[in-house]
């Protein structure tokens, strides 16, 4: 079976520049992936034609409208029906793709995807899920700023749907599911996350190995990390700056003389590994888990190699059945 990724062109801060080139990059990915840009065909058109792109991979879907980055979610929900965004869940919602994925509106995205599709039977509410670089690999780490208030129901729907992804997508056999807290001990945390954390224990078959503590994110003691939206949204956004504040410094620290930059000349093999490493544009693409139907939010202001990596996200979770998993884990 093909798998069909329909791509909202004119969400972002760069749309549709970098959606239609991240898209001929994902082509070359996955050849025998269909990628359908949504949105207005005449400026998608001219993205295509300054790429010089002749390939069969890629159609088209016209959608007139467009939500804008700062619109407010219920405007553009009721007000604009054919815009990029909807005409991108409706064709998940009817079988016409396979998934969508837009570097659009946060919110509103959210909201037009939750109203077009609908939840999985069993779940709540969607979890936006992502993968943080770790010294042995990579952590999932689920809510990311979805639900900034969750009960002990949805923390551990969330722990399902992070030991489904890691073990179909991450093919992690018996992934390691920890419940982000202030202290390892059991007695430790509010009371949502400690019912949480008891009610983790009781489902059969998984591998909850108790309390983590942030700093397990990135130690590899972890492969699922479960929190809600306020707390893991703050931890992405800290770990964000502290990267930005390392670069900060490691470039200032070689420029300061001539001796400072022959040694960078030195150490740029191992300071260029280090950057491809923890390069954010390679982590980009969350994943917004429970929806009936396979959606992934782009940051507004990826470029074509980020947006090109969310589009694999969304491959990988079609092409990993992750949701059918879900509704099976979940019964």
């Amino acid at each position: 079976m093909t798998i069909r990724i329909a791509l909202d062109a004119m969400g972002g801060d760069n749309a549709p520049a970098s959606v239609v080139e991240g898209a001929i990059q994902a082509c070359k990915r996955n050849p025998g992936v269909k990628f359908i840009l949504v949105g207005q065909e005449n400026k998608i058109h001219q993205e295509l034609e300054r790429l010089a792109y002749s390939g069969d991979q890629i159609s088209l879907h016209g959608a007139a409208e467009v939500v804008g980055m700062g619109e407010k979610p219920a405007v553009a929900l009721r007000k604009k029906k054919d815009s990029s965004m909807r005409v991108g869940c409706n064709m998940v919602k009817s079988g016409e793709a396979d998934a969508m994925v837009s570097a659009g509106n946060s919110g509103a995205l959210m909201a037009t995807a939750r109203f077009v599709l609908k939840m999985l039977p069993g779940i709540d509410r969607p979890a936006m899920a992502s993968n943080i670089p770790s010294i042995t690999g990579q952590t999932l780490m689920l809510d990311l700023g979805a639900n900034v208030d969750c009960s002990a129901d949805n923390l551990c729907q969330f722990a399902i749907m992070g030991e489904v992804y890691a073990t179909a997508v991450e093919e992690i056999s018996k992934p390691r599911i920890g419940l982000l807290n202030i202290g390892s001990e059991d007695v430790k945390g509010n009371e949502v996350v400690k019912e949480a954390g008891e009610r983790l224990k009781l489902i059969e078959g998984n591998n909850f190995i108790g309390n983590v503590e942030a700093t397990d994110i990135f130690l590899g003691n972890v492969d699922v990390v479960v929190c809600d939206g306020f707390v893991g949204n703050v931890s992405l956004k800290t770990t964000e700056g502290v990267a930005k504040m390392m670069t900060f410094f490691l470039k200032e620290s070689f420029s300061k003389s001539w001796l400072s930059k022959l040694r960078y000349l030195i150490a740029r093999p191992a300071l260029k590994q280090f950057r491809d490493r923890f390069d954010p544009r390679s982590y980009n693409g969350a994943m917004l888990l429970g929806l009936n139907g396979v959606v992934v939010k782009s940051h507004g202001g990826a470029d074509s190699f980020a947006f090109a990596h969310a589009t694999q996200v969304a491959v990988d979770l079609v092409a990993g059945k992750v949701n059918d998993k879900i509704q099976s884990n979940l019964a």
